[in-house]
């Protein structure tokens, strides 16, 4: 839909009912037939791929512009993170608690708005975490939209450093971290984690890597040599269904599972080193 129609294209998929709907916004009524006959001509090719794309349906709605313009912002509302921290849209006036921080942040391009349960259970991990009586470092492996880099800065967490493979994330995550007026506090930039070395001298007491189950157990090595011998990985962006992979591949690197939640079909956990998750827990 995004090829044939030139827009960018938004998927939903309902849990309980495994239906996905993929929606296109355009300012004029196309051609109904046409764009008919070429989504099914589409499907067609995705079938003759071997992948199967069950039965559809294709529906054109009309949509009165003052609707569209304001209807969607009523999806994201404030998040509470504990009585730390705040994630709230720019158009939301809504005044944070006594030392709550607050993150602003607009739903955008890229991933990351605090909505998602991975997105959460890392923000969450950066509040409880946050130790006021020492000094603690952060990376942010896939930052996004920069929402977990701009939050350990908001907490008070230094240095952090964060880095996304798309150029594009990378330079939204620096117009995020400008409008928090926390760019000073963060390094953001576009790298690649398949590319950088094994070992790394500079090590961090917590890693937030929201990547795929694939990404994370191929990188194990890569992200292992980041975390400090008392750090924190936490790891989400991970199916239910693939998380067992995903903690078997850290446990044979010498990291054991000392927290994890279920969010919907996701599933995130904190993994230390064996000696030291077996002090502190």
């Amino acid at each position: 839909m995004q090829r044939l129609l030139n827009q960018p294209a938004s998927s939903y998929t309902d849990v309980e009912t495994r239906q996905t709907i993929v929606t296109v916004y355009l300012s004029k009524k196309p051609n109904g037939l046409t764009l008919r006959r070429a989504l099914h001509t589409g499907l067609k090719q995705i079938n003759d791929c071997g992948l199967r794309t069950g039965r559809s349906r294709i529906s054109l709605q009309k949509v009165r512009r003052e609707d569209w313009a304001e209807s969607w912002k009523r999806h994201f509302r404030p998040i509470e993170i504990g009585s730390a921290l705040l994630i709230k849209p720019g158009w939301v006036k809504r005044r944070p608690r006594k030392n709550q921080a607050v993150v602003v942040l607009d739903p955008g391009l890229s991933f990351g708005t605090g909505q998602h349960p991975t997105t959460e259970f890392c923000l969450s991990q950066l509040a409880a975490r946050r130790d006021r009586n020492h000094r603690q470092s952060v990376l942010d492996i896939g930052t996004g939209s920069g929402i977990l880099a701009i939050a350990a800065a908001k907490l008070g967490y230094a240095p952090v450093f964060a880095f996304d493979f798309d150029i594009a994330a990378a330079r939204i995550a620096r117009a995020n971290a400008r409008r928090n007026r926390v760019s000073e506090k963060i390094r953001i930039r576009r790298a690649d984690i398949t590319r950088l070395p094994k070992q790394s001298a500079a090590r961090y007491d917590i890693i937030c890597a929201n990547l795929t189950s694939n990404l994370l157990i191929a990188e194990v090595k890569r992200i292992r040599g980041r975390l400090k011998p008392r750090g924190a990985l936490v790891l989400a962006g991970i199916l239910k269904t693939e998380f067992g992979i995903v903690q078997n591949a850290y446990r044979d690197a010498g990291l054991v599972m000392v927290s994890s939640r279920i969010g919907n079909e996701w599933q995130s956990a904190v993994f230390q080193f064996m000696d030291s998750a077996k002090k502190f827990h």
